[in-house]
């Protein structure tokens, strides 16, 4: 299902310039934006009480207390820990075998975060990746960071100047210290987000660096410092969240960053396996 933030993106193309301000104010914090009164979220985008109303009927609300229970689901969505997504899942199993239900999930989250790209989004961050002229900076989560780690591995043969900024945050700002200006941030970070990436995002937009978000469909605070985010549903019939539709652009955008710098990539392959064959690293039949 979309969320809300999602109908509102949706449907920019059919809202007044007064309702284009108070989406811009609702996403701005969201969903914490709305759940104060109906008035007080008026003042604060410096629209009329009518105009929030009609607002969230285009959304699809019946009137404002509705729009605001989706918030707090939402909300209550985003800072669910493994056990209760799990104990909501039990409650709502089908019949069917999970393995039929947890592919069926994996394809959907699939087909829906692929419709939610813009292509010329998904383009300026392989522009900004692929330019040698700026560093590159891969940071994860907790569960995130060996997503991290595998976006760096390819990325250290794709192109140099590429740095994977270590687990440990009590060391990011020293990383922080050779952030400059339009160099690349990519961090990865989903539900439930981390204070620490936050700071380190603020830092990386203080000092002037571009970031390329990897994130979930509630969308990271750090969204709102980004460049820009990929949002990915990562929802699942688990304890877990699934990290596979994340994988999947990401892996996409080393795909492309590696054609368009295929020359550099290619010197650089060979090189590599030449040393692999000097130290004898793989098995040769």
């Amino acid at each position: 299902m979309q969320t809300i933030a999602e109908r509102l993106q949706d449907k920019t193309g059919d809202l007044t310039r007064s309702e284009l301000q108070l989406r811009d104010v609702i996403l701005r914090n969201y969903p914490a934006s709305g759940l104060g009164t109906i008035t007080s979220l008026a003042e604060e985008a410096k629209v009329s009480t009518p105009t929030v109303a009609r607002l969230v009927q285009k959304l699809g609300f019946a009137g404002f207390p509705e729009f605001q229970r989706g918030l707090r689901d939402e909300l209550n969505e985003k800072i669910s820990s493994p056990l209760t997504k799990r104990e909501k899942w039990v409650d709502d199993a089908p019949d069917a075998h999970l393995l039929n239900r947890f592919t069926k999930a994996i394809i959907d989250n699939i087909g829906q975060s692929m419709a939610k790209i813009d292509p010329a989004a998904f383009d300026t961050a392989c522009d900004m990746l692929s330019d040698t002229k700026r560093k590159v900076f891969i940071v994860g989560g907790r569960i995130t960071r060996t997503l991290a780690d595998y976006f760096f591995l390819h990325f250290q043969v794709i192109r140099p100047d590429v740095t994977l900024i270590a687990s440990n945050s009590n060391a990011w700002p020293h990383y922080a210290l050779d952030f400059d200006e339009n160099d690349v941030v990519v961090i990865f970070d989903v539900r439930r987000y981390e204070n620490s990436t936050l700071k380190l995002a603020e830092l990386a937009r203080e000092r002037g660096a571009q970031i390329v978000l990897f994130t979930d469909q509630w969308m990271s605070p750090i969204s709102d410092l980004a460049h820009v985010a990929f949002s990915n549903q990562i929802a699942a019939p688990s304890a877990w969240d699934s990290n596979l539709t994340t994988m999947l652009i990401s892996e996409i955008v080393i795909a492309e960053v590696q054609e368009r710098n295929w020359e550099t990539t290619r010197a650089r392959m060979e090189e590599l396996e030449e040393m692999f064959d000097r130290t004898k690293f793989f098995r040769k039949f």
